[in-house]
């Protein structure tokens, strides 16, 4: 049995609220994505949980049933934002010896 995080009292995991003083006991921020093209009937949910700091992904289906779910760690939500972000330009050969050039 775990205790409130308000009023201190013994609530069961299963709950999200505490039956006692009604406190919520997770806190959560929570976003939807919808499907593209043959997905659009789908939609992502992303769910981050505080203070665990851990990132929950889950896919819902038409019928609003969740389909799959994956919970990553901090550190790979972090490596997955950082391949969703849009690429930084490189610098390639050619403007290496352009910068060169103008020294």
């Amino acid at each position: 049995m775990a205790q409130c995080r308000h009023c201190e009292r013994e609530v069961s995991g299963e709950y999200r609220y505490c039956p006692w003083c009604a406190a919520p006991q997770r806190r959560k921020l929570v976003e939807f994505f919808r499907g593209a093209d043959d997905d659009e009937h789908r939609a992502l949910r992303v769910s981050r949980y505080l203070p665990e700091r851990r990132v929950r992904f889950s896919v819902w289906d038409e019928s609003g049933t969740a389909r799959a779910v994956v919970t990553l760690d901090e550190e790979e939500a972090e490596r997955l934002a950082e391949f969703l972000a849009p690429p930084t330009r490189r610098w390639g050969l050619l403007d290496d010896l352009r910068a060169l050039v103008r020294l």
